[in-house]
């Protein structure tokens, strides 16, 4: 019987080219080829839509009605396809409530852990917390040895009537004496001074006995229970048991809650902090926010929230009250006297309202959004005072598990939890509840210290992830969730892995074929490539040149194509012959710190290409984004741009030289540029100004008074009503990730029939917008500002792009060269020497683009500039003429410089793992 595969038939979707093709399932497949040759294409947009489709039919009918809003992908025939799961290299989570642990799982094990085996102790006094009957009781005071005790129970408030009432009560009842604030009466002896209501603690004699009368102390003890309620207090000589058969603390009596998982669920009231509602943090008012520049007077400003313009009478107002205080409006904030300063912030003198009543006061219209957004501007997120960050109440905070707190444990890095679990000494009846919760908790953990996030901690907020990190917990999740005959489709999973890390990667995946799923993984790391069982490599170049199928096969066969010249070293990217010498021009950073940075002290030579590496987790985007970038912007800007009040954090350095040589300092990382259809590569180059001038320009344009602005589809006039320009309109899944689909009034084409008229040699301005860059280069070659603009595009290997293709269809990668390109254009224009940072460069990229890649860094540095990358892939790192390598390790053992030098100094450092793969790429 021959081994079942997954057979395409005709896939047109994008620029494939009515491909057919056999793959082997519950295989590893690996879909690689060049940039923009249609990979995902065939891998997300084919494959999964199409397994996602399959899955959507086998729920229920309600959720079948959403297939007919799924567009369908453009192939004639899919057989032996399976419901798909895809984890693609994103982020998807923007809410604060979601962390690590629950994105993972994990901590819902925890908190399962903790409910079950957890030691309650007392909020305020701290001993333990139990939970007593008679029998335990009885225990309990024979193990405390031989002598005489007084069995008694304290008299609720609630039974406190009258004196006299409640001493025929007791009487009544059969007893003869009681313990008021700790004296002994006789019931019939009671001076006439007393009155027993008005005592403090009111004790009920039981009886008065010895130990040695086991039987009659156990009555003694269930008779205490029932008259007090469930409370028991026996006096033994000189000591003082309490025992409840309520959960309250055994000294002070201070009740506790019952022990679910809820209990410790931020997310859920019965466990959130009622101080900050489980956000772990508050929002204040902060004056540095609301005074942003103390050096400008009230006049130009200096009271930000009041230079709105609605708020003209407001700032009139101030300027009256500031005279009447005695202070200029037009002198600086900063020269006013402090008390006039408290005055103007905090007072109220006639009408005037100080700004921070007035921000206050605004809250309780916080049910409009313009007014939430207002007030958030001025807002900082501080530590919640209550729960000190933890995110939950003191009843949670108070059960301890190997004497810490859950969320003691959720703030340990995984590779430090992993250990904290295997050294948790549990006995009797703790084990048989734990162990098997404990073997589900290290089964996770180990997946994800495996996919390399060891350094993560629980309680890291999961919207702060990379698209890296929140695509290796996804593949952690898929290995959790034990599917089985499932197609999984993964977007580069190696990529942010240091090469240490993507060994333990692939032994995932495979782990993940073992169990009898379909892993197709779209990647263009070698060592992952030579590991697969099956190649699918689409060609033989970018976009029209891409689509075909230039090999399907085992890998070891590969032959020919380029991708397999890559793998049998017949095609390599060399190490330069000479390096560029370092100095005498250097940055130097001293003292860096945060996160997990502690004093570190770089060097980076000006005027040179730089690499920044280190395992994940070593602290190396901290270092470059939050630190360097954020002190350059301070100096060569007066400012950072960091949204502080948004929690993004600046790195502070004990100093900072060499910046005085620099006229700025550009981050070119990997975050979209733009969120809609309507941003564009051709927009965002600003190209399109000319090409809508040639429109413009035409007879027909002319004649019908159309200006260049009427070829825009970002204004009112010549696009389409309907979908505003955008070509296509957002339709909401509910359930699933919304889409996009064509919009059913232009037909995709975003603009009015009459502008569509309009054409150049032949052509509307929407055909021109379906050309790619190459094409466009082609035949706008009698344009050279036009043409000088794509030129920059082809050379950063997106000639294969359309002009107007969606920022939203855009990888990363694509989106980080795309700002390379626009930085090249005005590198041209001699705007003094740059610092250009990059965050890995190379994702998305196919070795023979990475040498594309390295040219066009090459071509900046000879301009005169200086470029930092932080970079994994070894044939960028060799080619830097200067690294700096952090760990050795991730997390709390990293943060610190290894070694700094040139590629050939970092390769012979025992200490680096760096250098350990670099050593044998050089």
């Amino acid at each position: 019987m021959s081994d079942p595969v997954l057979r395409i038939v005709n896939a047109r979707q994008h620029n494939l080219k009515g491909i057919t093709v056999d793959l082997p399932r519950r295989r590893l497949i690996v879909v690689t080829g060049p940039s923009g040759s249609g990979k995902s294409s065939l891998a997300f947009d084919t494959l999964y839509a199409e397994g996602q489709r399959r899955y959507i039919e086998s729920l229920s009918t309600y959720a079948k009605q959403f297939l007919e809003r799924m567009p369908k992908p453009l192939v004639d025939r899919l057989e032996g396809i399976a419901p798909a799961v895809a984890i693609e290299q994103r982020n998807p989570t923007v809410s604060s409530r979601s962390t690590v642990g629950t994105a993972t799982e994990v901590y819902d094990f925890l908190r399962l852990l903790w409910a079950r085996i957890g030691t309650p102790f007392c909020r305020k006094c701290g001993h333990p917390v139990a939970k007593d009957s008679p029998p335990s009781a009885v225990d309990r005071i024979l193990a405390a040895g031989p002598g005489r005790v007084q069995v008694t129970f304290p008299l609720p408030e609630s039974a406190r009537v009258t004196h006299a009432a409640l001493t025929d009560n007791l009487r009544a009842l059969g007893f003869l004496r009681v313990l008021a604030d700790g004296l002994e009466y006789h019931l019939e002896e009671l001076p006439a001074t007393i009155d027993l209501t008005r005592t403090g603690e009111l004790l009920v004699v039981v009886d008065r006995l010895t130990t040695s009368t086991p039987d009659r102390v156990s009555e003694a003890v269930a008779l205490a229970f029932a008259e007090g309620e469930g409370v028991c207090i026996v006096l033994h000589d000189q000591r003082r048991l309490r025992f409840t058969e309520h959960l309250a603390c055994s000294a002070c009596d201070t009740p506790a809650v019952s022990q679910t998982p809820l209990l410790f669920s931020f997310n859920n009231p019965r466990g959130a902090c009622g101080g900050c509602n489980g956000f772990g943090a508050v929002l204040e008012y902060d004056e540095s926010l609301i005074i942003p520049d103390s050096d400008r007077s009230l006049v130009e400003g200096a009271i930000d929230p009041w230079t709105k313009p609605r708020y003209e009478s407001r700032r009139k107002l101030l300027f009256d009250t500031a005279r009447k205080l005695g202070a200029d409006p037009a002198k600086p904030w900063k020269s006013l006297k402090a008390q006039v300063r408290r005055e103007l912030l905090h007072g109220k003198v006639g009408r005037f309202v100080g700004i921070f009543p007035f921000l206050k006061g605004l809250e309780e219209k916080r049910y409009k959004q313009y007014i939430r957004v207002f007030l958030r501007q001025y807002q900082l997120a501080l530590t919640c005072p209550a729960c000190k960050g933890t995110r939950l109440n003191e009843h949670a905070l108070a059960v301890r598990l190997g004497e810490r707190s859950i969320a003691e444990v959720a703030a340990l890095p995984l590779d430090e939890l992993g250990q904290w679990l295997r050294g948790l000494a549990l006995t009797g009846a703790a084990r048989e509840i734990g162990d098997h919760i404990l073997g589900e908790l290290l089964s996770r953990v180990g997946v994800l210290l495996d996919v390399g996030l060891g350094y993560l901690a629980l309680d890291r907020q999961a919207r702060t992830l990379s698209g890296g990190e929140a695509q290796r917990i996804a593949l952690a999740n898929a290995l959790g969730a034990r599917l089985v005959d499932a197609l999984y489709v993964l977007d580069e999973p190696s990529i942010g892995l240091h090469p240490r890390d993507t060994d333990r990667l692939l032994a995932l995946l495979r782990r993940l074929r073992d169990g009898g799923n379909t892993v197709l993984v779209v990647e263009h790391d070698l060592e992952a490539i030579r590991q697969a069982d099956f190649m699918l490599e689409l060609g033989e170049g970018s976009g029209e040149r891409g689509g075909w199928v230039v090999y399907a096969g085992p890998v070891g066969a590969a032959a020919g194509t380029l991708t397999a010249d890559y793998l049998t070293g017949q095609k390599r990217i060399g190490v330069p012959s000479v390096r560029r010498k370092c100095g005498p021009a250097w940055l130097r950073l001293r003292g860096a710190a945060l996160h997990n940075l502690r004093n570190v002290d770089a060097d980076i030579p000006l005027g040179t290409l730089t690499a920044i590496t280190g395992v994940s987790g070593s602290g190396k985007s901290t270092l470059v984004h939050d630190v360097l970038y954020r002190q350059l912007e301070a100096r060569l800007h007066g400012g950072h741009s960091a949204k502080s009040h948004l929690g993004e954090p600046v790195g502070e350095v004990a100093s900072l030289t060499g910046w005085e040589q620099l006229k700025d300092v550009v981050l070119i990382d990997q975050s979209p540029i733009g969120r809609s259809p309507r941003s564009n590569p051709v927009t965002y180059i600003k190209a399109f100004d000319e090409i809508r001038e040639l429109f413009a320009a035409q007879p027909l344009a002319r004649q019908r008074k159309f200006s260049a602005s009427t070829f825009s589809f970002n204004l009112k006039g010549g696009r389409c009503d309907e979908c505003e320009g955008a070509g296509a309109v957002l339709v909401e899944m509910v359930f699933l990730a919304d889409v996009f689909v064509p919009c059913e009034a232009c037909g995709g084409t975003r603009f009015k029939p009459r502008v569509l008229d309009v054409r150049i040699h032949g052509k509307s301005i929407h055909d021109v917008l379906q050309w790619t860059v190459d094409d466009a280069i082609t035949r706008f070659h009698h344009q050279p500002r036009l043409g000088a603009a794509l030129w920059q595009l082809q050379q950063v290997g997106l000639g294969y792009l359309r002009l107007g293709q969606p920022a939203t269809t855009l990888s990363g990668g694509e989106a980080q060269r795309l700002k390379i390109a626009r930085e090249l254009s005005a590198a041209g224009k001699r705007e003094g020497r740059k610092l250009y940072l990059l965050d890995e460069p190379t994702t998305g990229l196919h070795l023979d683009d990475v040498r594309v890649l390295i040219q066009v860094l090459d071509r900046l540095v000879d301009q005169g500039h200086t470029v930092l990358v932080i970079e994994h892939h070894m044939d960028v790192v060799k080619r830097a003429d200067w690294v700096i390598d952090l760990g050795p390790e991730a997390g709390t053992n990293g943060g610190r410089v290894v070694m700094q030098g040139p590629p050939e100094k970092i390769a012979g450092a025992g200490e680096s793992h760096t250098g350990r793969y670099l050593k044998a790429a050089l």
